[in-house]
């Protein structure tokens, strides 16, 4: 059977890298234009790039996926299924059914749950206990399709996004390998999504970075956890940005919200349920992500100080 794979960030890759190992004929990758990165912006290759070149793997990195271009590409390919995981760009209908067997997707979620862009995050700053990865037939609408294969992981008390990230990637590739296979046994049975069930995660951006400690203490802490390692959650003290990387859910306290409450190795903030987020690892403006213990050594915050938005 041959495939063309498409998909950009690292969550890919595990996806990319089974393909090769299940000996899969990937007959061409597509992922998203070269990219400055750093502070000396050098064009750098998505992961999904590398991973290709390594395995030998023609590339391809056209700018739009509606001016004909693409679609001359996957003709020459002639591929019999297309496997999208996080691509980054939206595909005609003409290239979504050119393959025997269509397009299909892995999603970083229990479809119809958490469609769009940020399922990962989503599902932490909504406070989820389980989430997976879902595959599906690939249609117009966004995230949309038939649901065909899918499994769950609980997301844990303290696991932040990063963490779930990587858990989900490498399940999706074994979420991916079992879809082909169904595929090529033609024994996949196509179940339609209920879009009453369904709810939408837009992309982060800094806005959400802000910490509003009047909300309860376990919603602080899965602000915190879903923005991390990025966009990562904020705090004001004394004037200054402080960003809060880590946290746990600490005792109670009678202080009001955003009140600190204790230094004792940790910044413990009061809520506002009443009970405390202690906060394990913070990054002060221009400065390295450091543990709030090695923090406090060189930074005094007095008891009864104030963190707000």
């Amino acid at each position: 059977m041959k495939i063309v794979f498409m998909g950009t960030p690292d969550f890919s890759v595990p996806c990319l890298e089974r393909l090769v190992s299940d000996g899969e004929e990937v007959v061409g990758v597509f992922t998203q234009p070269d990219k400055p990165k750093g502070r000396g912006y050098e064009m750098a290759f998505s992961p999904v790039k590398e991973c290709a070149i390594k395995y030998n793997i023609p590339v391809f990195q056209p700018n739009s996926m509606k001016d004909g271009e693409a679609l001359k590409i996957i003709e020459t390919l002639n591929p019999d299924l297309t496997i999208v995981v996080a691509y980054g760009k939206i595909l005609p209908k003409e290239i979504l059914y050119f393959p025997k067997y269509n397009s299909i997707n892995i999603h970083a979620s229990l479809l119809p749950a958490y469609r769009g862009a940020a399922p990962i995050q989503w599902s932490i700053l909504n406070g989820e206990k389980v989430t997976g990865v879902t595959s599906m037939l690939m249609n117009e609408g966004l995230d949309t399709g038939d649901m065909l294969l899918s499994e769950k992981i609980e997301i844990t008390e303290n696991m932040n996004a990063g963490e779930l990230h990587d858990a989900l990637s490498i399940m999706g590739a074994e979420v991916m390998s079992k879809t082909i296979a169904e595929v090529k046994a033609n024994s996949l049975k196509p179940v339609k999504q209920d879009d009453s069930l369904s709810n939408y995660s837009p992309m982060l951006s800094k806005a959400l970075c802000p910490t509003d400690f009047t909300k309860s203490a376990q919603e602080v802490h899965n602000h915190i956890r879903g923005l991390s390692p990025w966009p990562v959650a904020t705090a004001t003290l004394n004037g200054k940005k402080l960003k809060l990387h880590s946290s746990v859910i600490g005792g109670k306290t009678t202080l009001a919200p955003g009140t600190v409450v204790s230094t004792d190795g940790v910044i413990s903030v009061a809520c506002g349920d009443g009970i405390c987020v202690d906060i394990l690892s913070v990054q002060a403006e221009g400065k390295k992500r450091m543990s709030s213990k090695d923090f406090l050594l060189g930074h005094k915050i007095e008891k009864g100080s104030v963190l707000s938005e």
